[in-house]
């Protein structure tokens, strides 16, 4: 897939759905990214709690885009009171490596690897649909705005909550699967896939 691609307009990667603004990830968003990545409770079933320096480290990394602004990660706030409440992402899947390539992520071509569904939400909003109101979102945006077949997602053995969100939004779970150098449960959908459940 490495063909150049021409960038979207700023615009068209503003995602709205029923209850939500998904806007690309940006410096400024250092606080939201603070309190995602520093909670146990987000980050259990991703990765260890980081500290706030190593996530203002993190910052150029996270907010980089790739694909002409298509993949990389989105910041979501509710709007009807504008509070953000966590992150979406469609970025390119690690294999035998521990965490995402961000370098992978160049402006004008989609990288080589698969393309990962995938959110983190903050404790005051979970239960409430917005995880499979994002992965909705993110997938009917890679499926209409972008080049890809098909996209996949990972959780963990132990994340049933994210399992059920997955299938919900239209993924088939495919087994275990090797994804951040572990072997756990992987799910995908093809654009055909996708076509079928919207039309």
């Amino acid at each position: 897939m490495r063909r150049p691609v021409t960038p979207l307009a700023r615009d068209a990667l503003m995602i709205e759905t029923p209850r939500l603004l998904l806007r690309p990830y940006m410096s400024e968003d250092l606080p939201l990214a603070i309190k995602t990545l520093t909670d146990p409770r987000v980050t259990r079933y991703v990765c260890d709690p980081m500290t706030p320096e190593a996530v203002e480290e993190l910052m150029p990394l996270i907010t980089r885009r790739g694909a002409g602004g298509r993949l990389g990660m989105w910041a979501a706030a509710r709007k009807d009171t504008g509070e953000m409440i966590g992150d979406g992402v469609l970025t390119p899947l690690p294999v035998e490596e521990e965490d995402t390539d961000w370098t992978s992520l160049l402006p004008d071509r989609y990288p080589d690897h698969e393309i990962e569904l995938g959110y983190m939400l903050l404790p005051d909003a979970w239960g409430k649909g917005f995880a499979t109101e994002i992965c909705m979102a993110l997938l009917r945006f890679a499926f209409t705005q972008t080049g890809l077949p098909e996209v996949v997602a990972v959780t963990d053995p132990e994340n049933t909550a994210s399992q059920r969100v997955l299938v919900k939004s239209g993924l088939h779970p495919e087994g275990s699967r090797r994804a951040y150098a572990e072997d756990v449960p992987g799910f995908r959908i093809t654009r055909d896939g996708w076509l079928d459940r919207t039309t």
